[in-house]
């Protein structure tokens, strides 16, 4: 009896996991969040996560049948938390990109952005060009697509990176940085801060698209995370996010001929 309670036991264990690794019912879905990148991903006044990750996670939890368990963390801290099983998927702003592939594996994209400049008010630099000349100052966001980029293409750049973006913010805005390589959209925004102090140059000069971070080898929870971002862009879920939280982003990219982020 003893043998055949543990053998029951076991096969439920197994189901469970199995039907957890698939995205269906099993548990709360561990998402891997850095919560300092509004309005993607932010916290409200109350400290509760918000905004359009927030809620993209909500909506693929409650498509897979499971709560949403938000895990917040440093930006570094995403892909190995994922590798190590402390979280099921990322959902953070992450560009999918061939050295993160290596390593994890990503959905289908949810996000096109691009790599822009914040650079100071008075400064001479119009392109990504002018950043190769000699005693140029770069600020970047550390383990980002920016610090990639200017690593492999700004070699004679002096790079400083910072853990938070704000940071390299006020490098340009004070003067000891001359550029800060980031995203489209957060650029508008710190200009639209610091308009004293900066300028944005934000046609892209490197095209992004963002994606669901998923453990490699989980095909059937990647295959559903597609079937879920499908839906969910046909449904028109992606455009009442940009509705909701980025407005004034959306009116001002479509006035300015480019295509907006959530499409």
């Amino acid at each position: 009896m003893r043998r055949l309670f543990t053998l029951v036991l076991a096969l439920l264990l197994t189901a469970c996991q199995k039907s957890a690794s698939e995205g269906g019912s099993g548990g709360a879905l561990r998402v891997g969040m850095e919560l300092t990148y509004p309005p993607f991903e932010m916290q409200d006044a109350a400290g509760n996560p918000d905004g359009v990750g927030v809620k993209l996670a909500e909506a693929l939890g409650k498509d897979l049948g499971r709560p949403v368990k938000i895990v917040p963390m440093e930006f570094t801290g995403l892909i190995p938390a994922l590798k190590s099983g402390s979280v099921d998927v990322v959902i953070s702003s992450m560009t999918a990109t061939d050295e993160r592939r290596q390593s994890i594996d990503f959905s289908e994209p949810y996000a096109f952005t691009g790599l822009a400049m914040l650079v100071g008010k008075n400064s001479d630099i119009q392109s990504i060009d002018d950043l190769k000349k000699p005693g140029r100052k770069l600020a970047v966001k550390a383990s980002t697509t920016g610090e990639s980029w200017a690593t492999a293409h700004l070699p004679d750049a002096k790079r400083t990176a910072f853990t938070e973006e704000t940071a390299c913010v006020q490098e340009v805005a004070q003067g000891r940085a001359d550029a800060f390589l980031y995203d489209q959209l957060s650029i508008y925004r710190y200009q639209k801060n610091n308009a004293a102090t900066t300028r944005a140059l934000l046609k892209p000069f490197v095209e992004e698209s963002w994606a669901v971070g998923i453990a490699k080898g989980n095909d059937a929870l990647k295959g559903r995370v597609n079937a879920f971002i499908e839906t969910f862009r046909k449904d028109g879920g992606f455009a009442r996010l940009g509705d909701q939280y980025l407005a004034d982003e959306k009116q001002f990219l479509e006035s300015q001929g480019v295509p907006f982020i959530l499409r």
